[in-house]
C-alpha cells in the first residue's frame, strides 16, 4: 500500500473550513484507504451527524487547538508494529485490512460476525476528544466513528453481563512487534458494560474526515476519552461480554503499573512519572492534567463510591 506524500494530505485550515460538507467520510470504502483495500461503499445517511461548532473552529470544547494530522499519523503507540512511536507508520504501511471481520459474543442474545460494511452502516458521527497517553503527552483528534453502544444493541447484551473484552489481530507478520516474546499477545483490553455503552464510548474508524490509517488502529478502534490512550485497543477483531473482569495487556505485562479502570486521574502519580501535567505534541510548555481528561461533568458518576486511587 503506497504512502501518501505529505504534499496530498488536506491541510487542516482546508478541512476545517470544508468539513461541515463532509457527510459519512468514514464510510468512504476501505479502497480509499490511503490508497487501496477495497470494502464496498454504503449509502450516506442522511442522518448523520453535523461537526459541533467547536469542530468548525478547529479546537475541542476546552478550546484546544486540533494536533495536525501529520502528527497524528507519525507519532503512535502500537507495540504490534514496534515500541518506537515515529517507526509505526512506515511499519504499518503495508497492513492488510481487507478482508476484515469483529466478531461479537459472549454474553449475548444474538453473537455474529461484523464486516466492515456492516460497521460503516452506522450512522457516523465526528467527534473531537483529547487522546491522553500515559508518558504524559497528548492530542486533540477530530475521529469519525460511532458510539459502541449501537453495535452492541445488535447483539443484545444477557443480563449477567458486566465487561466488555476487546482483541487485537494477532498477526506477527504483518505486525512484526507482536514477535517481541517479552508481552503476551495478542493485545486485549476491557471496559464495564456501563462504560462501554456510555455516549463519549466509541469505535472509530476515521479521522480529520479521512479512513482511519494503519498505524492509528485500521480499520477499527476504540476510543475513550476520559481514560488513558492505552485503552483504545486498535485493529479490533474480537468483542465479548463477560461477567468476570478480563484481564487487559498491561495488567499482564506489568500489574503494578497498569490498574483496569485506567481513568486519567492527575493525582495518582505512574511508578515511573507524574500524571500532573501533561505536554500537547506541538507545545513546549506543560499544562496542567484534566481529572478525567476534562470529561468529568459527563462520566465521574459512573465512579460514585469508588476509590480511585485503588481502582486506578
Amino acid at each position: 500500500m503506497e504512502k501518501i506524500p505529505v504534499s496530498e494530505i488536506t491541510p487542516e485550515q482546508l478541512y476545517l473550513s470544508r468539513r461541515q460538507f463532509i457527510v459519512g467520510a468514514s464510510a468512504l470504502a476501505a479502497s480509499a484507504f490511503l490508497s487501496a483495500c477495497g470494502v464496498a461503499t454504503p449509502a450516506a445517511s442522511p442522518q448523520r451527524a453535523q461537526p459541533t461548532s467547536e469542530a468548525k473552529q478547529g479546537s475541542d470544547d476546552l478550546g484546544d487547538k486540533l494536533t495536525p494530522y501529520e502528527t497524528i499519523t507519525h507519532y503512535n503507540n502500537f507495540y504490534e508494529f514496534s515500541l518506537g512511536k515515529e517507526e509505526v507508520a512506515s511499519l504499518a504501511q503495508n497492513f492488510k485490512t481487507n478482508p476484515w471481520t469483529i466478531q461479537v459474543g459472549g454474553l449475548v442474545n444474538k453473537p455474529r460476525a461484523f464486516g466492515m460494511d456492516d460497521l460503516l452502516k452506522f450512522t457516523q458521527e465526528e467527534r473531537i476528544y483529547r487522546l491522553r497517553c500515559v508518558e504524559a503527552w497528548s492530542m486533540v483528534i477530530p475521529w469519525m466513528g460511532f458510539p459502541l453502544s449501537k453495535l452492541l444493541a445488535q447483539v443484545e447484551p444477557q443480563s449477567n453481563a458486566k465487561y466488555v473484552r476487546f482483541q487485537t489481530l494477532l498477526d506477527p507478520k504483518q505486525m512484526p512487534g507482536q514477535n517481541d516474546a517479552y508481552f503476551k499477545w495478542p493485545y486485549v483490553e476491557g471496559l464495564r458494560l456501563d462504560e462501554a455503552m456510555h455516549d463519549l464510548t466509541i469505535l472509530a474508524t476515521g479521522l480529520y474526515g479521512k479512513p482511519l490509517p494503519p498505524q492509528d488502529g485500521a480499520p477499527i478502534r476504540l476510543v475513550v476519552p476520559w481514560k488513558y490512550g492505552f485503552k483504545g485497543v486498535k485493529s479490533i477483531v474480537k468483542i465479548d461480554l463477560v461477567e468476570e473482569m478480563p484481564k487487559s495487556f498491561w495488567m499482564i505485562s506489568a500489574p503494578n503499573e497498569y490498574g483496569f479502570y485506567a481513568n486519567v486521574n492527575p493525582d495518582v502519580s505512574h511508578p515511573r512519572w507524574s500524571q500532573a501535567s501533561e505536554r500537547r505534541i506541538g507545545e513546549f510548555a506543560r499544562r496542567k492534567t484534566l481529572m478525567f481528561n476534562g470529561y468529568g461533568d459527563q462520566v465521574a458518576q459512573l465512579y460514585t463510591g469508588m476509590d480511585l486511587r485503588k481502582n486506578f
